[in-house]
């Protein structure tokens, strides 16, 4: 299963969020905390453990990255 991760650097920090899973979105200071968080949370939603997940980035611009979160449900 593979979902997208968005995200959006702004003027006090980054914003993360997976667009298919309403309402999963987080902040941080900096992008490898948010990233962090909300690989976290796309395993509370999913009910699954983090640790089989696989990041991959796909493409980027100044304000913005996206990433492939890879990962096989059981």
């Amino acid at each position: 299963m593979v979902l997208e991760i968005v995200v959006h650097k702004t003027d006090d920090g980054y914003t993360a969020e997976v667009p298919s899973l309403k309402g999963c979105e987080t902040w941080a200071h900096d992008e490898d905390t948010a990233l962090s968080k909300i690989v976290e949370l796309v395993a509370f939603y999913i009910k699954t453990d983090k640790k089989s997940f696989k990041i991959d980035k796909a493409r980027g611009s100044r304000t913005r990255t996206i990433y492939k979160l890879i990962f096989s449900k059981p």
